[in-house]
C-alpha cells in the first residue's frame, strides 16, 4: 500500500469542493456589503461622549437599562480608566444640553455622580477614520505580499494574500448580514485576524517548499497534502486554545469587547480553514512546481571550485 493510500484525508481529494464553497462564501459576502452595508459605530460615524465619576463603582448594565428607560438609542456605555468612571458615547448630536441631560437621568435614581467631561466628534472625522482604516489593510495585505513572496517564491505570496482577503471579506460580511456594529475594535480584531491567518499560512507554506526539494515522488497534489497533514496538528492545536480564549473574552469579558472577541473568533474559524484549502488550492490552481524551489547555482561557482582545488603557487616552488 502507497504512502498515499495510508492517510486518513485526502485533504485535497475536496479541494473542488472547497473552491465552490470559498467562492460562495466571498460573493455573499460582498453581496451583503453592498446592500445592506455595516452597521458603522459611533467611532466611524461621529457622536457624543459623555465622562462621569461615580462616588461608588455602578453596575454598567444598570447605567443602560437606565438610559434606555430614557429614550435614549445608538449608546455605547464603558468603564474609563477605572470602575467609578463611566463613558457614554451617543449617536451624532450638537445639543449642548446633552451631556447635562445624561447626567441627570442617570442621577435620578439616586445615584452620586459628577459630569467630567463632554465633546462632541463630528462624522467628517468617522469618514476619514473609514479611509485611513481601509488604507491601512491594503497596505497590509500588499506588505505581506511583498514579504513573502522575497521569503519563498511569487506564487506563493499571491497564495497567502488572497486567502487573508478572503478572510477579511467573510467576516465583514457576517457582521453586515447580522448588522452586529463595527466600530474601531472591530477593526483592530480583523488586523489581528490578517496576523493570525497568515501565520497559520506560513506553516504550511514552509513545510510545502521543504516536501518540494525533499520529495522526490508524486506531483504537487500528493506533496501538498502530505504537507498538510504533517501541519494538522498544529494547526488545529493552535486554533483550539486560540478558541477558548476568544470565547472566555466573549462570554466573559462584558459588553465592550464582545464584538471583538466575535471578529476574532469567526477569523480564526475561518482563517485556520484557508489555510489549509484556500491556500494550497492556489498554489496548485497556478502549477507551483519543483522547479520553482530549487534555488539555482550561483555563477562561476564551478570555476571557483576548480581554483580552489589547485594548489597554492608557493607550494608548487617549493
Amino acid at each position: 500500500m502507497s504512502e498515499v493510500e495510508k492517510k486518513p484525508i485526502d485533504f485535497m481529494g475536496f479541494r473542488k469542493i472547497a473552491s465552490v464553497v470559498s467562492i460562495a462564501l466571498v460573493v455573499v459576502s460582498i453581496a451583503l456589503l453592498a446592500v445592506r452595508g455595516l452597521n458603522l459605530g459611533l467611532d466611524f460615524t461621529g457622536g457624543t461622549s459623555v465622562e462621569l465619576e461615580y462616588q461608588q463603582a455602578p453596575a454598567l448594565d444598570n447605567v443602560r437599562q437606565t438610559l434606555e428607560g430614557a429614550g435614549y438609542e445608538q449608546f455605547v456605555v464603558q468603564n474609563f480608566g477605572s470602575d467609578t468612571t463611566v463613558l457614554v458615547r451617543m449617536a451624532e448630536s450638537k445639543n449642548d444640553q446633552l451631556a447635562a441631560e445624561v447626567t441627570e437621568a442617570l442621577s435620578a435614581g439616586g445615584n452620586q455622580l459628577e459630569l467630567v467631561s463632554s465633546e462632541f466628534v463630528g462624522s467628517q472625522v468617522g469618514d476619514e477614520l473609514k479611509e485611513d482604516s481601509g488604507l491601512g489593510l491594503l497596505i497590509a495585505l500588499a506588505v505581506v505580499l511583498i514579504y513573502v513572496g522575497m521569503r519563498f517564491q511569487f506564487k506563493f505570496g499571491i497564495a497567502s494574500v488572497l486567502p487573508l482577503a478572503h478572510d477579511v471579506i467573510i467576516v465583514l460580511g457576517v457582521f453586515a448580514l447580522f448588522q452586529w456594529t463595527f466600530d474601531l475594535s472591530v477593526l483592530a480584531a480583523l488586523l489581528a485576524v490578517i496576523g493570525y491567518s497568515l501565520n497559520d499560512t506560513i506553516v504550511v507554506a514552509d513545510r510545502i517548499r521543504e516536501n518540494f526539494r525533499k520529495m522526490r515522488e508524486g506531483g504537487s497534489e500528493h506533496i501538498i497534502n502530505e504537507s498538510i497533514h504533517q501541519t494538522i496538528s498544529r494547526t488545529i492545536n493552535t486554533s483550539g486554545t486560540t478558541l477558548v480564549v476568544l470565547f472566555a473574552l466573549y462570554f466573559l469579558g462584558g459588553e465592550a469587547i464582545n464584538n471583538f472577541a466575535l471578529a476574532l473568533i469567526i477569523g480564526v474559524v475561518v482563517g485556520t480553514y484557508s489555510s489549509i484549502y484556500v491556500s494550497a488550492n492556489l498554489l496548485v490552481a497556478l502549477g507551483v512546481a519543483r522547479e520553482d524551489l530549487i534555488v539555482p547555482p550561483k555563477e562561476g561557482l564551478a570555476g571557483q571550485e576548480e581554483e580552489e582545488e589547485q594548489p597554492p603557487e608557493w607550494l608548487n616552488r617549493m
